[in-house]
């Protein structure tokens, strides 16, 4: 049998999530990641607003219009409603909240592994990894991204003292401003943001002046908070999988990103990602799924589900974003998987493996 789970980590919206050292790598890791994250959201920003002035350059997902952007991914702003985590027997209970974090750089960050694109099926493709290996180091400025090819790190910049509209303070306040803290923007230690920060659908602007990076004005509709359906995920070979969640209120201004990674606690060997319309359900095909457990598992797999808004605007070294999203994580079940955090989780005779298995 499977032991009981342990506690969940405050970042996710499930109380399915494991509560240990490598668990919780993993989940710092994707928030340390935020204002880097998203380059893949660049086709949900194609409309432009008309709402958020005559300078708005801009584009809030769902507005009318259609404006093309830059490819190169310079910056993101992040505002990322994290839900409420009940008590549990080994954890306290942890208070919603609204999260805002942002950076822009002179460049685009180079990514340290290259994802084979493999099998497409209706809205999911399977990836696989691939490490580039360099046989000179490329040294503490620059990554390999290429055999034997390095490029440079980006350096980050100021946009100046940001103005944030459309976001609600905990003393009922819908504006407030940024500013770079070693090129980094979060809201001042004097502003406590209300959760949600938003009501669904409602616009949320942010009007940068510009300062070592050209000035730019970003603009996202409001998403309501996500929660799946499912009450279990099993995973079994050429077994469909279908998802279910509350609909957006209007799904054109809204998208859903899933990301399906079975392995990622033994060196992720592959998963599964999807992009859909946010109209309440997504089959993941059985046939991705068979080769997804063809690659291998390791403990605790789990499947994320992202709920997201964007708006992009153009600046002379390419785009910035802005995001408005809501995730949860959710373990999955394969039969024959057992997961562990130490030994004595596992079955008589077996002991727990560095990939978080019973063997």
């Amino acid at each position: 049998m499977q032991p009981p789970r342990p506690p969940p980590i405050a970042t996710s919206t499930s109380a399915q999530i494991p509560q240990h050292p490598a668990i919780r790598g993993f989940a710092v890791g994707l928030l340390a990641l935020l204002p880097l994250a998203c380059g893949d959201a660049k086709g949900d920003s194609d409309t432009a607003s008309s709402e958020a002035g005559d300078e708005d350059t801009s584009t809030p997902t769902g507005d009318t219009g259609n404006v093309e952007y830059p490819e190169t991914l310079v910056g993101t702003f992040q505002v990322q409603l994290v839900a409420p985590v009940p008590a549990s027997d080994t954890s306290p209970a942890s208070a919603g909240k609204t999260a805002v974090v942002g950076k822009v750089y002179d460049g685009e960050t180079p990514a340290t592994i290259i994802w084979e694109a493999g099998t497409k099926s209706g809205e999911c493709q399977l990836f696989t990894p691939r490490v580039p290996f360099c046989d000179t180091p490329c040294g503490g400025s620059a990554v390999c991204v290429e055999d034997n090819t390095c490029a440079p790190y980006p350096t980050a910049g100021s946009a100046g003292t940001i103005t944030v509209k459309g976001l609600k303070t905990s003393d009922g306040a819908t504006e407030f401003t940024m500013d770079p803290i070693a090129n980094n923007y979060q809201p001042p230690g004097s502003i406590t943001l209300a959760y949600p920060a938003f009501a669904e659908g409602d616009l949320v602007t942010l009007d940068a002046p510009g300062a070592d990076v050209d000035a730019f004005k970003l603009s996202a509709r409001g998403i309501a908070q996500l929660e799946l359906k499912n009450a279990s995920i099993p995973l079994v070979a050429d077994t469909p999988v279908t998802l279910q969640w509350t609909p957006a209120a209007d799904p054109s201004r809204s998208s859903i990103h899933v990301k399906l990674d079975i392995s990622h606690h033994g060196g992720t060997k592959g998963m599964i990602e999807c992009d859909t319309a946010d109209t309440g359900s997504l089959e993941l095909p059985g046939a991705l799924i068979s080769e997804l457990l063809d690659l291998g598992v390791a403990g605790f797999p789990s499947i994320i589900v992202t709920r997201r808004s964007v708006g992009s605007a153009a600046i002379a070294t390419g785009r910035v974003d802005l995001v408005i999203s809501a995730k949860t994580e959710h373990f999955v079940d394969i039969d024959g998987v057992t997961s562990c955090s130490d030994t004595s989780e596992c079955p008589n005779g077996q002991t727990c493996q560095d990939d978080l298995t019973c063997k």
